[in-house]
C-alpha cells in the first residue's frame, strides 16, 4: 500500500509572510529610531557648538565659580562676629548684607530686606522724573494690595503712601521703612544671630545647605505689639 504524502505549500507562505512582516515591521522600526537618534545627535552637536562659539559662557562658567568660592571664604570670623553688635552694623556691611538676604530667602521673607534697599536706593534719587518713576516702581512692587513682592503694612502706612505716590517725595517711604526695620530687627535679625548661616561664619566652617521654611506674613502684626503703628485704626 502507497502512503500519499500530502503538501499544504499555503502554511509555509503563510510562515513566509509572517517573517516577512515581521522583518519589516521591526526593520522599519530599527531604521526610524536610527534616524531619530542620528537627529538628536547632530541637534545636540549644533547647541553645543553654539554655546562654545560665545566667549561670554566660559566668562559667566568662570565668574559665577570663583563668585561662589569667594562669597564663602572672603568673610573672615572676627569680622562676622561685628554683625551680631548691632542690626545696624550688619546692614552696613557688604557681606552682612548678603549673609542677612540669604537667610531670609530660607524663611521666604527676602521682600522685607529687598523694599529697604529699594528705599534706601530711592533716597539717592535726584531728579523729579527719577523720583515719580522709581516710587511707582516701589509702589507696585511692595506696597498696594496684592503687589507681587507686599510687605506687611499697617492699613494706615498704606493709605498715607498711596496718597502720595502721585507727587512723591524723598521721603514718601520713610515711615514704611522705619516699620519694616524694626521689624526685622526684633524678629528676623535674632533668629540670624541663631542661625546655621552666622554660626558657619564666625566659626570659620564652610557653608552648609540649609533647609527652607514657610512663616505666615501675620506675624507682624501679632507678635510685636511693642512696635509703634497704627493697627488700632482698622481692627
Amino acid at each position: 500500500m502507497e502512503t500519499s504524502l500530502v503538501f499544504f505549500p499555503q502554511l509555509n507562505m503563510c510562515e513566509s509572510k509572517e517573517k516577512t512582516f515581521f522583518k519589516l515591521v521591526h526593520g522599519s522600526g530599527k531604521e526610524e529610531t536610527s534616524k531619530e537618534a542620528k537627529i538628536r545627535a547632530k541637534e545636540k552637536r549644533n547647541r553645543l557648538s553654539l554655546l562654545l562659539q560665545k566667549p561670554e559662557f566660559h566668562e559667566e562658567t568662570h565668574t559665577g565659580r570663583s563668585g561662589h568660592l569667594a562669597k564663602e571664604t572672603r568673610v573672615s570670623p572676627e569680622e562676622a562676629m561685628k554683625w551680631g553688635e548691632s542690626f545696624d552694623k550688619l546692614l552696613s556691611h557688604r557681606d552682612g548684607l548678603e549673609a542677612f538676604t540669604r537667610f531670609l530667602k530660607t524663611e521666604f521673607s527676602e521682600e522685607n530686606i529687598e523694599f529697604w534697599i529699594a528705599c534706601e536706593d530711592f533716597k539717592k534719587s535726584k531728579e523729579p522724573q527719577q523720583i515719580i518713576l522709581k516710587a511707582k516702581e516701589i509702589y507696585e512692587k511692595f506696597i498696594q494690595n496684592d503687589a507681587p513682592q507686599e510687605v506687611n503694612l499697617d492699613f494706615h502706612t498704606k493709605e498715607v503712601i498711596t496718597k502720595s505716590v502721585t507727587q512723591p517725595s524723598l521721603h514718601s517711604f520713610d515711615a514704611a521703612q522705619s516699620r519694616v526695620y524694626q521689624l526685622m530687627e526684633q524678629d528676623s535679625y535674632t533668629r540670624f544671630l541663631k542661625s546655621d548661616i552666622y554660626l558657619d561664619l564666625i566659626e570659620g566652617r564652610p557653608q552648609r545647605p540649609t533647609n527652607l521654611r514657610r512663616r505666615s506674613r501675620s506675624f507682624t502684626c501679632n507678635e510685636f505689639q511693642d512696635v509703634k503703628s497704627d493697627v488700632a485704626i482698622w481692627l
